[in-house]
């Protein structure tokens, strides 16, 4: 084989891994500014 043909295989090995490889996932956390209100609760007409 051509020194170019081998290159082009390890490259696409290479890609080929670094595709397949499990990535880190990003871990975040959400801050609401502003406290959470409790709604309202229905008790009935007369309550």
């Amino acid at each position: 084989m051509s020194k170019s043909i081998k290159l082009l295989a390890m490259l696409s090995v290479v890609a080929g891994l670094s595709a397949c490889a499990q990535q880190e996932e990003e871990e975040y956390v959400v801050v609401n500014p502003e406290p959470i209100s409790v709604e309202p609760v229905y008790t009935g007409k007369y309550k």
